[in-house]
C-alpha cells in the first residue's frame, strides 16, 4: 500500500513539474514556435473563450487578397492612411485568429497613429477563427511554419520594397511580431511583442534592423527565466531591448478576454504606442 501511495505521489509530482515547466522545455526545443503550449492543460486552461464582438469599422478597413511564393493567396485586413505613405504597421493576430477583436485593434493603432501609417493585419489561420481554446490549440498546433513564412512575406511584397515596416502582436502573434521583424530584413523599422514567444537562435536576431519592445505577464509558460534569457539573448546579438513584465494574467490586454486587465493594458498601450510614433518619425 505505502509502495502504491508513494508511486501515485511521485506521478502527481511528474506531472505538476510536466505542466509548470512546459513553457521552459517548449522554449529550448522550438525557436519561438508557441505550438508546443496547445498540449499543455493548464495553458489550454488559462484561455477563456473571448466575449463576442462584431467589428464594424469607421476608418474603411476592408478585408482583402494578396499572392504568396507558394502560388496560394492569404488573407489581409488592411486600413489604409489618408494620405499615400510607406509606412506601414503589421498587427499579428493571438491564437484565435484574425477575428474582430484584431481588427478593432487595427483600427485603434490607425487613428493613435493619426491616420498617417498604413495598417495590415495578416490572417496567419487562411480565414479560420477558433472559438474556444482548445479549437485554438488544434488551429496553432496545425499550422506550417514555411506557410505562415510565406504570408509574412507577401505581406511584404504587397507593401512595396520600399516600405517601412513595424510589427505588433499578442501571444502567438508575439512571437510573429520578432519572427516578422526578422524576415522583413532592412524594411523593419520596429517590433512590438506582448506576451510572445521570442526566437532564441543568436545569429538569427543578430539579423534584426531594429530594437524589441516586450510587453510580458506573469506567467508559468513565458516566464520571467525565459524572458531574461531573451533578453540576454538580444544583449549577445548587439541588439536593443526594452521590456517590462506586468502583474497581470496571460492575455491581460485583451478586452474580450475574461481576465482583461485595463490598468495593466493601459499602461502596455501607452508604451507600445509612444514606440511606434517615434519609429513612424
Amino acid at each position: 500500500m505505502k509502495k502504491l501511495f508513494l508511486t501515485l505521489a511521485l506521478a502527481s509530482i511528474s506531472a505538476l513539474s510536466f505542466s509548470q515547466n512546459c513553457c521552459d522545455v517548449a522554449f529550448a526545443s522550438n525557436d519561438g514556435n508557441m505550438a508546443a503550449f496547445a498540449s499543455d492543460r493548464a495553458f489550454i486552461a488559462s484561455h477563456l473563450a473571448p466575449f463576442v464582438y462584431n467589428h464594424i469599422s469607421e476608418v474603411g478597413g476592408t478585408m482583402i487578397q494578396f499572392a504568396t511564393a507558394d502560388g496560394q493567396k492569404a488573407n489581409g485586413y488592411v486600413v489604409k492612411a489618408k494620405k499615400k505613405t510607406d509606412k506601414w504597421l503589421f498587427v499579428y493576430q493571438e491564437w484565435w485568429g484574425l477575428n474582430d477583436h484584431i481588427k478593432r485593434q487595427a483600427d485603434v493603432f490607425y487613428n493613435d497613429l493619426g491616420g498617417n501609417v498604413n495598417v495590415l493585419a495578416l490572417d496567419m489561420y487562411d480565414g479560420k477563427i477558433a472559438a474556444d481554446a482548445s479549437e485554438a490549440g488544434k488551429m496553432m498546433q496545425g499550422v506550417v511554419e514555411t506557410r505562415l513564412e510565406n504570408i509574412v512575406k507577401g505581406g511584404l511584397d504587397y507593401v512595396g520594397k520600399k516600405a517601412k515596416v513595424a510589427n505588433v502582436g499578442w501571444c502567438f502573434g508575439g512571437g510573429w511580431s520578432l519572427k516578422s521583424a526578422i524576415i522583413g530584413g532592412k524594411q523593419t523599422v520596429g517590433s512590438v511583442m506582448y506576451y510572445g514567444l521570442s526566437v532564441k537562435d543568436v545569429e538569427k536576431l543578430k539579423t534584426l534592423n531594429c530594437d524589441v519592445l516586450g510587453l510580458f505577464a506573469t506567467e508559468q509558460w513565458i516566464s520571467k527565466e525565459v524572458i531574461e534569457e531573451f533578453a540576454g539573448n538580444m544583449k549577445t546579438a548587439g541588439k536593443g531591448i526594452k521590456y517590462k513584465i506586468f502583474n497581470a494574467a496571460h492575455a491581460f490586454a485583451n478586452p474580450s478576454n475574461p481576465k482583461y486587465d485595463e490598468a495593466a493594458s493601459r499602461e502596455a498601450y501607452s508604451m507600445a504606442i509612444a514606440y511606434l510614433k517615434k519609429k513612424f518619425l
